[in-house]
């Protein structure tokens, strides 16, 4: 595993219940300002097996990616059950619920 990998994953980790970070904020974290599509492997390839909170990473404009509807519909449903809120037109307001692991605190 690559260090950019193990920091992926271990930012994911921390990523607090009602939460959310976005691919490109999780890759400039972990030290590769332009390696979302990695995040976005790895979380395909390990969420299960290191059972990452998948569903707490979306796009930079506040929406799920993922786009089949079931699939969409899935990830809502656990940010929902966590507290996430969601604007009219399918948006979570990262002001409110992004997280910045660099502070600790939100963004």
């Amino acid at each position: 595993m690559t260090p950019f990998t193990e920091r992926v994953i271990a930012l994911i980790r921390a990523i607090p219940s009602g939460r959310v970070m976005t691919y490109g904020q999780l890759a400039a974290c972990a030290g590769s300002p332009r390696g979302a599509r990695q995040v976005v492997r790895i979380l395909h390839s390990m969420s299960r097996k290191y059972g990452l909170p998948w569903h707490r990473v979306i796009n930079a404009r506040g929406e799920i990616a993922i786009q089949d509807d079931s699939g969409r519909f899935f990830q809502r449903e656990l940010l929902e059950a966590e507290g996430v809120e969601f604007t009219a037109d399918g948006r979570i307001d990262l002001k409110q619920c992004g997280y910045d692991p660099g502070e600790g605190s939100y963004i």
